[in-house]
């Protein structure tokens, strides 16, 4: 991996967050994110405490910092009928023990983006919750001004299916939030695009057939009666005038 901001060639290498990482995944935080979290989400993420982690290291970095954490993804697992994306999904609620995964954090160092980092990190949080059994979805929250990440999310197959208004308050002032989920085993909204489709055209056609039945029945009631000649077994007009009669039925963002 080469980047002209580096000064030299980046041998990139995941592994899990430890503890010996607190500290300068403290600093990344701050650096990088408006939000100050506490000290009690570090010290879960580096135990491992209801939170998964993934650290991007860089073998090649010199001075001894080589093992020092360039990147980072840290994750949580929820069950799906306690989240707030419950209603954006089709599970069976007969099986309560449905999951979701929710990205917390992710970031990379300034003078290490562009090197694939956040997609590789985003994908073992995919892998990761695809591996079990009982998750449905990948899902997480974007401020709506970060354009990179927006755009990084939808290249990664993430569906933007809800805008949350003054989701991040930030030094006093309120933001939008974008949600975006990945559905993995199956996991899948309500109803897809071409589930609604099709729904809408099962509408239509039943509406279609109960406007014909209408017009036919109408029709039907303004045709003369025809009483039944047993001699001959024709039909006689009441008025001993013969009518020609004819029948007609006309049917029918994330920006």
């Amino acid at each position: 991996m080469v980047n002209p901001k580096l000064s030299h060639r980046a041998s990139i290498c995941y592994r899990p967050i430890e503890p010996s990482d607190r500290e300068i995944l403290e600093q990344i935080h701050c650096d990088l994110f408006p939000i100050r979290y506490e000290s009690e989400f570090f010290q879960n993420v580096v135990n491992g405490q209801d939170i998964v982690s993934w650290a991007a290291v860089d073998r090649n970095r010199p001075n001894g910092q080589s093992d020092e954490l360039v990147g980072f993804v840290t994750a949580r697992i929820v069950l799906a009928k306690e989240s707030e994306i419950g209603d954006m999904l089709r599970y069976d609620p007969s099986k309560p023990d449905q999951t979701l995964v929710y990205i917390l954090t992710l970031g990379v160092v300034g003078v290490y983006r562009n090197l694939g980092i956040a997609s590789s990190l985003i994908q073992k949080v995919v892998k990761y919750a695809s591996s079990i059994l009982t998750c449905r979805a990948v899902y997480l929250h974007v401020i709506s001004y970060n354009d990179p990440a927006i755009r990084l999310y939808k290249k990664m197959s993430f569906q933007c299916v809800r805008r949350l208004q003054g989701f991040y308050l930030i030094d006093g002032q309120h933001h939008d939030s974008y949600l975006f989920v990945y559905y993995v085993n199956g996991g899948r909204s309500p109803c897809s695009p071409l589930e609604l489709v099709s729904i809408m055209v099962s509408y239509m056609r039943s509406g279609l057939k109960m406007v014909a039945a209408k017009l036919y029945k109408n029709e039907d009631r303004k045709v003369p009666k025809w009483p039944k000649c047993k001699e001959s077994h024709s039909l006689i007009s009441t008025t001993q005038h013969r009518r020609s009669l004819t029948a007609e039925c006309n049917g029918c963002e994330c920006v």
